[in-house]
């Protein structure tokens, strides 16, 4: 249903890890793999959260989170969150009793009165517990990415293009999308009034597949209205970008 470039067959992105920026990476490491029951590995600067059973990376189920230890603190709200997903009301209540006892603090975001609890880690990266719903029974613990932007639509039509993954939903407020399988968390655009002032602290990673040309996708990207990123990254084997609406993303570089 896009309006911008028929996709290439063969070519096209996925998701591999949600990228946070912290002070202390291996304490909120820590924290993520604690909240949602995964482990932490280190093999280097950064702390990767994934879940049990050995480092498995990319995983083919999951989209991990990677911790990566940044100087400065953070400042203003995220424009880019996760959501807990709950199977009942009781466990809802437990997860953030939980949450709370690992370092989770309350968090005013405007909300109001609202079924869902905003909380954020320890380093003030707000996130939401939501309440039981059918849409993410099988998602597992992060329901969904969620990302606030001006437009929904426009950024369904860019990120659809993008990635490999299987649109569910548009509207003025509220497009999602979820790997073509069905598994793990939706993506999700979220229509709010804030604008866009500091630099994401937390994005997502994209990793072609084993065999695509990372420099043939990222151009692809750039044609759908993506922008070249520098943050004084250097020489380093991903490529930074912007989406259309500003948001900070890398693409890796692929798998063998």
């Amino acid at each position: 249903m896009s309006e911008l470039l028929p996709r290439i067959i063969g070519m096209a992105l996925r998701p591999v890890q949600v990228n946070i920026k912290a002070v202390d990476a291996r304490a909120v490491g820590r924290f993520w793999a604690e909240a949602l029951g995964w482990h932490a590995y280190s093999p280097g600067a950064t702390t990767y959260v994934g879940p049990g059973g050995g480092l498995v990376w990319p995983h083919p189920t999951a989209v991990g989170i990677d911790v990566v230890p940044v100087p400065e603190r953070k400042t203003t709200k995220n424009r880019v969150h996760l959501d807990l997903a709950t199977t009942s009301a009781a466990h809802q209540a437990e997860l953030i009793a939980r949450l709370e006892a690992l370092g989770a603090t309350r968090a005013d975001v405007g909300q109001g009165k609202v079924p869902w609890t905003v909380l954020a880690d320890p380093e003030g990266n707000e996130f939401c517990v939501l309440e039981p719903r059918e849409i993410y029974r099988d998602t597992r613990p992060i329901a969904a990415v969620v990302v606030d932007c001006a437009d929904p639509r426009a950024m369904a039509r860019f990120w659809d293009e993008a990635l490999d993954w299987t649109l569910h939903e548009v509207s003025d407020d509220h497009a999602s999308l979820r790997s073509a399988a069905g598994v793990g968390p939706y993506l999700e655009f979220l229509r709010t009034p804030d604008v866009k002032t500091v630099p994401d602290r937390v994005h997502l990673d994209l990793l072609p597949h084993p065999g695509d040309d990372k420099a043939a996708e990222v151009a692809r990207l750039r044609a759908l209205g993506a922008t070249g990123l520098d943050i004084g990254q250097g020489d380093v084997p991903w490529t930074c970008l912007t989406d259309p609406e500003g948001h900070e993303f890398c693409v890796l570089a692929p798998t063998v």
